[in-house]
């Protein structure tokens, strides 16, 4: 498998921060030493400036990533998923989704499977319901709306970008790359910052 992190200008920083950081390292997995590496993708190698202010060279291009129904697809919020430019990689996610790929997209890039539809017939969220049918007039998904800070629906992945955490526990489950009782003391010590869940993580990797 793959992680591929979609990079394009004013992307959100702090969205996918918790979640490339696990899979990355793979210092929680159930295997020990057998992480993830996360690869940046964009639709040109021209660095991107982040929200932050914080330049990233992407790692290849989109058109030259060869994707495969295995992949996991990260999409981060910006300020940009309205438009034409993020044509290409929604492309990748209406022809690989279907074959298995595993897609999570937060806050702004929510908008874009709304409006391309691929929201219509799964369970999601976003930041906001009434926000999203007044941007994307054509999305038809209101009734499977579910205001959570995350939704997983078989291989989607929504969350509002005030939820990057339980955007990464979701996609965490969905790998099934934790033990039951690590994910759940790794989010616990995230959410509540009370030291017994530390413990209760270090004991879970034993």
């Amino acid at each position: 498998m793959n992680a591929y992190l979609y990079i394009f200008d004013t992307l959100a920083d702090w969205e996918t921060g918790y979640i490339t950081a696990e899979l990355n390292t793979g210092r929680c997995f159930k295997q020990p030493g057998n992480p993830v590496r996360v690869i940046t993708i964009a639709n040109t190698k021209d660095a991107v400036k982040t929200m932050g202010g914080i330049t990233i060279l992407p790692d290849q291009t989109v058109d030259e990533t060869k994707f495969t129904g295995n992949d996991l697809l990260i999409l981060p919020g910006g300020e940009t998923w309205l438009e034409d430019i993020h044509l290409p990689i929604l492309s990748v996610v209406t022809e690989f989704l279907p074959k298995g790929m595993i897609v999570g997209a937060i806050c702004g890039a929510t908008f874009a499977l709304a409006k391309a539809g691929i929201l219509d017939t799964r369970k999601h969220t976003s930041n906001d319901l009434n926000f999203l049918q007044q941007i994307c007039p054509d999305y038809k998904g209101a009734e499977l709306y579910l205001n959570e800070p995350a939704v997983t629906d078989d291989n989607v992945i929504t969350a509002p970008g005030t939820a990057p955490l339980e955007f990464a526990q979701h996609i965490l489950k969905r790998l099934d790359v934790f033990k039951p009782k690590t994910l759940e003391a790794w989010y616990s010590l995230h959410k509540l910052k009370e030291p017994n869940y530390f413990y209760a993580l270090m004991a879970s990797l034993q």
